[in-house]
C-alpha cells in the first residue's frame, strides 16, 4: 500500500491507502474519497474520475495516452495538471502522491 493524498471539493484533506497495481480511481471508490464519480467504472470514457496531479508528481508519472488526453479535453474547466485517475496505476514509487479532485466532474 502506498499513502495518496486527496484535496476534495469541500476543502478535506484525505489520506488513504492506495494499492498496488490498481489505478488510483479504484483504490479512491473504495476508501469513498468525495468528488471521484468514476461513472463509467474506469473504461476512460466519461473523465468523471479526473483529478489535478500536483506539480511534483505531475512530471514523475508516465504521460497520458491520446485517449486519455482527448477525454481531458472534454472535462469542465480543462487544466493543464489534469489526468484521469483511472488511467494511474498506483506503484510503490508513488508514496505521498497528492491531488486535488476538482470541484466539477461533470
Amino acid at each position: 500500500m502506498v499513502r495518496a493524498i486527496f484535496h476534495t471539493p469541500s476543502g478535506d484533506r484525505r489520506e488513504i491507502d492506495a494499492q498496488c497495481g490498481v489505478s488510483l480511481m479504484e483504490s479512491a471508490k473504495a476508501a469513498s474519497v468525495e468528488g471521484i464519480d468514476a461513472d463509467c467504472g474506469g473504461s476512460m470514457v466519461c473523465g468523471t474520475c479526473h483529478i489535478h496531479v500536483s506539480p511534483e508528481w505531475l512530471e514523475r508519472l508516465p504521460a497520458p495516452e491520446d485517449m486519455e488526453a482527448t477525454i481531458l479535453d472534454c472535462v469542465p474547466d480543462p487544466h493543464p495538471q489534469a489526468r484521469l485517475s483511472c488511467q494511474i496505476v498506483v506503484t510503490p514509487e508513488m508514496d505521498g502522491i497528492e491531488v486535488i479532485v476538482p470541484t466539477a466532474q461533470r
